[in-house]
């Protein structure tokens, strides 16, 4: 059971990527994570929300980005939970999704990315999708006490 949790909503502006960067960071204060592991949790935390309003929303300023955080105290450690929902177009397959440089932006600065980049830095990354229905990316980490 966690022993906090935030719940944010946010339009899906791509400024608002660094807020959900900030917003992670002041609500994980708490519990004291290394400069390291912060740095990648909100790395991983940009990817999704970037993966939401790039791919999820193809752009649109008039949607909404659900941005929910827990963590849970065990021994050494925190469990922190990061969940990333969108209600946009969903990924029709997430394994091709997940795929280092596969992307379904026609934009060429976008290097298909996201996916590779938060596994890398996350212990565990699962996805949840359903075409037109939306996404959820949930991230999963451990801050060490």
């Amino acid at each position: 059971m966690a022993i906090n949790y935030m719940d944010i909503k946010f339009k899906s502006l791509s400024i608002n990527t660094a807020f959900a960067r900030a917003s992670i960071g002041a609500f994980l204060s708490f519990i004291d994570p290394t400069v390291e592991e912060l740095y990648d949790i909100k790395m991983a935390v940009s990817e999704a929300v970037s993966n939401a309003i790039m791919h999820g929303y193809n752009e649109s300023t008039n949607e909404t980005i659900f941005l929910r955080c827990s963590y849970k105290e065990e021994n050494t450690c925190y469990k922190v939970e990061i969940e990333v929902k969108d209600f946009g177009s969903g990924i029709t397959d997430i394994n091709k999704a997940r795929q280092s440089l596969f992307t379904t932006s026609t934009d060429e600065e976008r290097a298909g990315l996201g996916f590779t980049v938060m596994e890398s830095v996350m212990e565990r990354v699962d996805v949840s999708s359903e075409k037109g229905l939306g996404t959820t990316i949930t991230l999963h980490t451990t801050v060490k006490k």
